[in-house]
């Protein structure tokens, strides 16, 4: 089976982790070659010209860039639909390209794949396709997250955010809980990424500069570290499609604060302490829980090991293994 790939999507983010180790697990993988940038606005129809060209018994995205027009069979991917359902990244742009190129592409699609229950059932809603058309193949954790190895330090313990700072991932409300528990000088919040002028200026009228640390970029080699030396993870997302960093961060053997919403329930079970991720109170309450509580903090931790065992990237790459094999027996039987 000769499967054309798009490699894009390969980066340290959760999208690009998904291509990453589907390009490594997966037999028969070819990439595309070189052409636009993913986002470009002719994307589309550069995909289908290029997949049309090279005839590979079936295209696969991995992630929400499908061609126009394709007389190859093909499979994509949409993790969430936060591009077009979050309110501040929802732009005129994004709508226009989910509802003309998106929703189309998934009733031409072979299959359409996703990562979570949730975001299966809202994909259905949202494209009206017959649900068998959409499948969950979840994500994994890679072995290099697990309890045992380096522990970064900081010269005082912390709590630790990792994400992006896009309005979903509620950056500033982590913030203000963490300047509400009140710590001050005896723990640290580590947050990834560059901070912008209005979350600079967040911080410093909360009086907490000094106690708050960007790691701008935490190579994937490096990641387990961080997890491995915080205090727990402070994952209280307003919206997520899967929610990476939180089984990351318990397969690390460490505690994690998260939301009782979206797809989160479904990654951490109840292994996890959850929050009302609207109310900054809340997650400040339980930050102070955790770097008292010794005994909480090794609940959670157990629990969450045992609990990322039972997300596998082997396991994800062979059911889309599964899924593009059954795409090519269905053009051949035509």
């Amino acid at each position: 089976m000769k499967i054309l790939f798009d490699n894009r999507w390969i980066g340290p983010h959760g999208i690009g982790r998904f291509a990453s180790e589907m390009s490594q697990n997966i037999p028969g993988i070819s990439f595309l070659p070189d052409g636009p940038s993913r986002l470009h606005p002719l994307d589309s129809l550069w995909l289908g010209r290029t997949i049309n060209s090279l005839k590979p018994d079936v295209y696969f995205s991995p992630s929400f860039n499908p061609p126009i027009y394709c007389r190859i069979p093909f499979v994509f991917t949409i993790h969430d639909l936060i591009p077009i359902r979050f309110e501040g990244e929802a732009t005129l742009a994004k709508k226009i390209y989910f509802n003309l190129i998106v929703r189309t592409a998934c009733r031409r699609a072979s299959r359409v794949l996703t990562v979570s229950e949730f975001s299966r059932g809202e994909i259905i809603t949202w494209s009206g396709v017959d649900p068998e058309k959409v499948v969950n193949v979840s994500a994994g954790v890679a072995p290099g997250f697990n309890p045992n190895g380096p522990v970064k330090v900081f010269g005082s313990p912390y709590f630790l955010f990792v994400g992006n700072h896009k309005p979903h991932k509620n950056i500033n409300r982590v913030v203000s809980a963490f300047a509400e528990a009140g710590q001050g000088s005896q723990v640290k919040l580590v947050v990834t990424g560059e901070p912008g002028t209005e979350l600079k200026t967040l911080i410093s009228s909360l009086g907490i500069t000094n106690s708050v640390v960007f790691v701008p970029r935490i190579p994937e080699a490096d990641l387990a570290s961080y997890y491995r030396g915080a205090i727990g993870l402070v994952f209280p997302s307003l919206y997520e499609g899967f929610g990476l960093p939180a089984l990351e961060a318990m397969a690390c053997g460490t505690a994690v604060i998260t939301s009782r919403v979206a797809s989160l329930p479904e990654v951490v079970g109840e292994s996890a302490l959850f929050v009302d991720p609207l109310d900054h109170h809340a997650i400040a309450e339980a930050m102070r829980a955790l770097y008292f509580d010794r005994e909480l903090r090794l609940k959670l931790s157990a629990e969450g090991i045992v609990r990322a065992r039972l997300f596998d990237w082997n396991r994800t790459a062979q059911s889309v293994a599964n899924v593009l094999t059954a795409a090519c027996k269905n053009r051949a039987a035509r």
